[in-house]
């Protein structure tokens, strides 16, 4: 058996770190109660939020995800709200390990990317008379990443100024503008890892939006 083969996790083991993901945030949900954290709360409940979002999807338009992207998107979520804990009267893990940020961001941004593939991809396939080159989808998804990643360095800096304005805790950090231009380094090479190789993974998942946008998917039963 190849290295690879005994790296590769099954199906089951997915779905097992998927649920232990889960878990773990709904006890940072707690911690954050307990420590009354703004920060923490908000964040776990965030993402735990959107955890919800491929059960509703297969629920309610019979859309499932591979395991591989649920575990994807479960990764990216619990790592950033795991940032934001740390240790009890020490800082989150966002300000004492090097580094984490920029992985946090890569990660987070190949999971906007993904979300931006599959949305245009869809649409592409739905009309015939539009048609999006391969080329123009790689720089789209550049390009959607990189918009929704300076939105979001606007949306922490506002929430940081507000928190100092008030006197309280911040729910997102911006440290200054070297970590934003880092931020978004670490954003465009997330975004293009997608682009260029993780978009293969991606296409069950299109042709079932694909058919929900045509109309071709069964209704969920009681509609």
């Amino acid at each position: 058996m190849s290295l690879r083969s005994r790296l590769r996790l099954s199906t089951y083991r997915q779905q097992q770190l998927t649920k232990l993901m889960e878990f773990v945030l709904t006890g940072l949900l707690f911690i954050g109660l307990e420590r009354r954290s703004v920060g923490i709360s908000i964040n776990a409940a965030i993402g735990l939020v959107v955890l919800q979002i491929p059960p509703l999807l297969e629920r309610d338009y019979s859309v499932s995800m591979d395991p591989r992207l649920t575990l994807w998107i479960t990764t990216a979520v619990f790592l950033h709200s795991l940032g934001t804990v740390g240790v009890p009267g020490g800082s989150g893990f966002y300000q004492s390990i090097p580094g984490y940020d920029h992985l946090t961001h890569a990660l987070s941004a190949s999971v906007v990317a993904g979300a931006g593939y599959a949305t245009i991809r869809a649409l592409d396939e739905h009309w015939e008379e539009v048609h999006l080159p391969d080329r123009f989808v790689f720089v789209f998804i550049l390009m959607f990443v990189l918009a929704f990643g300076v939105f979001w360095e606007v949306i922490e800096f506002t929430t940081s100024a507000a928190a100092t304005t008030i006197g309280g805790s911040p729910v997102l950090t911006q440290y200054g503008i070297e970590d934003t231009m880092k931020d978004l380094i670490f954003n465009t090479i997330g975004a293009t890892i997608v682009a260029a190789w993780g978009t293969v993974y991606l296409n069950d998942f299109v042709s079932q939006v694909l058919s929900v946008i045509s109309g071709e998917r069964a209704e969920p039963p009681g509609e």
